[in-house]
């Protein structure tokens, strides 16, 4: 069998572009070389798109960002080019311009088989407002939120906070909607931590999404599949700091703690799998995702979110998650771009 390119698009414009490099120089590094040819796409921060020569070239000279690299993605001529001469498309871009449907619209368009979930489910996984209320009207259980959005809390800031305090309470965590890897949230102990914590949030978004601090366990399960997707073991976070923020995910420094799998009673483990994947199919999701919870005191279950580009290092919860239930990580990511052509194979054709 003649191997298959795999166009791996990283980068990006949002806050995550760096974890966004590693995780494609991991991706890149694992693939099976008998089954699969990595072609590397860079976007810079500013999203101009890189030609896999430039990709390289920079991945080779230790870039942890793409800057001052590539054109405009209409006139990205080699870059897109390249992207034409590939089978498959594994994208990571992680955040916005990647995650939230507008990549994976474009490879939609071009009618190129791509990894992970489609263009609805993956808009939905970035704003957090969306997929909360999607989850509450399907009856899974989410802490208590409200919305926010800049001009409201620029015009009625009294009446904003005023909201928070009755609906909200403290201690509570304000983010923006539309983010991920903990960029741009802020834990408020009291109403004057409000300004700060909606200017960093509205820097991001002009949505946040204010949202009760939940005392209780941080856990996580990796799903994988399209119509008949499998869980996997269950597996738990023990930040090394108040909550887990950027530093504590991606610092080398940080002492966060992994448990695979949870210390958690059989009846738990269940519950959360069978959550997990009630919340991927109501998202529409298809090939992958991570799916996080809280666990309070009494073993009550809590969705918190479905992260549809999780982080994709070999030490990152989502292939640790499936390592230790049985798939490696070489064949987790064979096993993804096989998705990636069996969703694109049953597609309806004009």
């Amino acid at each position: 069998m003649s191997r298959q390119r795999v166009a791996v698009i990283f980068g990006g414009r949002s806050g995550e572009h760096e974890v966004s490099i590693v995780s494609a120089r991991s991706v890149m590094a694992a693939l099976d070389p008998a089954r699969w040819e990595p072609v590397p796409i860079g976007i810079s921060r500013t999203g101009e798109w890189l030609s896999p020569a430039e990709t390289r070239a920079a991945l080779e000279a230790g870039a942890r960002a793409f800057t001052g690299l590539g054109q405009p993605l209409l006139r990205a001529h080699d870059a897109l080019a390249a992207l034409a001469g590939c089978d498959v498309a594994f994208p990571l871009v992680h955040g916005t311009f990647g995650e939230d449907g507008t990549l994976q619209g474009f490879l939609e368009m071009a009618g190129l088989p791509y990894a992970g979930a489609g263009v609805a489910a993956s808009a939905i996984g970035m704003d957090k407002a969306l997929m909360k209320a999607i989850f509450r009207e399907a009856g899974i259980p989410v802490a208590r939120y409200s919305v926010i959005r800049s001009r409201e809390y620029t015009l009625h800031q009294n009446m904003s906070m005023a909201l928070i305090d009755e609906a909200i309470g403290y201690p509570c965590f304000v983010k923006p909607a539309n983010g991920g890897s903990s960029v741009g949230i802020t834990k408020v102990r009291s109403r004057e931590d409000l300004p700060r914590a909606f200017e960093a949030a509205f820097a991001y978004d002009t949505k946040a999404v204010v949202e009760e601090a939940i005392r209780g366990r941080e856990l996580e399960v990796s799903v994988l599949g399209n119509d008949q997707p499998e869980a996997s073991t269950v597996g738990e976070i023990v930040p090394d700091r108040e909550f887990y923020d950027y530093a504590s995910k991606y610092d080398p420094a940080s002492k966060t703690e992994l448990y695979i799998p949870a210390p958690v009673t059989e009846a738990v483990a269940a519950e959360v799998r069978d959550l997990a994947l009630r919340m991927y199919r109501v998202m529409g999701c298809e090939g992958y995702a991570r799916v996080d919870f809280f666990l309070t005191a009494g073993d009550r279950v809590i969705a918190n979110e479905v992260n549809t580009i999780p982080g994709f290092t070999s030490i990152s919860m989502y292939p640790k998650l499936w390592e230790a239930s049985g798939l490696p990580y070489r064949e987790l990511l064979t096993r993804i771009l096989e998705l990636a052509f069996e969703r694109h194979a049953r597609r309806p054709q004009p």
